[in-house]
């Protein structure tokens, strides 16, 4: 019963799967971006404060549902019969990075703390760099769920 609801309702399922994702990428793009500036705010300043406000509410009002989300409509989509081969390599490498790129947020959670108790000891360079790590992971991501390499 549960097979012939994910069966009939595939395509809307796929359809709030993609969009919870961008959302949550878009999120996870974004956040260490602020970081980037929020590095050269003073701390206490209006400027650093303003800072904390966006980052806790792009983690926690955009961030966090799109993730959880993510993870739901994907979840359907792994129980939909006939759409996963479990024999497939692509489906674990796919697996890996979703697990790399939740660590990932789990990171940015992390740094959003520092940065709201004013202990961020990362540089600029750092977050630069780490803004790329979810860039690549989607991108493997998307190769091996649309290219299917093996």
């Amino acid at each position: 019963m549960m097979g012939d609801f994910l069966a009939d309702n595939y395509q809307w399922i796929k359809a709030f799967h993609i969009i919870s994702v961008i959302a949550w990428m878009a999120g996870m793009f974004y956040l260490p971006r602020l970081f980037v500036y929020h590095v050269d705010a003073e701390v206490g300043s209006q400027q650093s404060e303003t800072f904390k406000i966006m980052e806790r509410r792009l983690l926690r009002a955009i961030i966090n549902p799109a993730m959880i989300s993510s993870f739901v409509f994907g979840i359907f989509l792994l129980l939909t019969p006939g759409i996963v081969d479990w024999n497939s390599g692509w489906i674990w490498v796919k697996l890996a990075m979703l697990f790399l790129m939740t660590g990932f947020h789990g990171s940015l959670s992390r740094w959003r703390r520092d940065f709201e108790a004013d202990k961020n000891q990362k540089s600029a360079k750092f977050y630069r760099y780490a803004n790329e790590i979810p860039t690549i992971l989607m991108i493997i991501i998307v190769i091996m769920v649309v290219v299917k390499p093996f």
